[in-house]
């Protein structure tokens, strides 16, 4: 016995079936979406969505991509990233490191000065 079988638009589907849609594709659909020529020769996404009852052909709206908004700051503190020499940097953080061996509790070589 075969399913039935329906096409419905994104807008048109119940609160339920948007939110069941989010549990089917946790990662989100984008990457599940069919590209489908119309007799008309319009071009829309869709997207099989099967449920218990009935396998959906679910019309979407194409997307738009969105462009991520750039902060100045952002902008200027990468620019500055590409000035760092990280050679440098390096020997920096080596040398750091053998100045902390020196102040241990290693006792001065001079230190009986005070008791004379």
């Amino acid at each position: 016995m075969s399913k039935k079988r329906a096409i419905i638009s994104y807008e048109k589907l119940t609160i339920e079936q948007k939110k069941q849609i989010l549990k089917d594709f946790p990662d989100g659909y984008a990457n599940h979406l069919t590209t489908i020529k119309t007799p008309t020769g319009q071009t829309l996404d869709a997207l099989i969505w099967e449920t218990d009852e009935v396998i959906y052909l679910v019309k979407i709206n194409k997307m738009t991509p969105k462009v991520p908004a750039v902060d100045d700051e952002e902008e200027d503190f990468e620019d500055d990233l590409d000035k760092v020499d990280v050679k440098d940097e390096e020997e920096d953080a080596d040398s750091d490191s053998d100045d902390d061996d020196d102040y241990g509790d290693k006792p001065d070589e001079g230190g009986d000065e005070d008791e004379e």
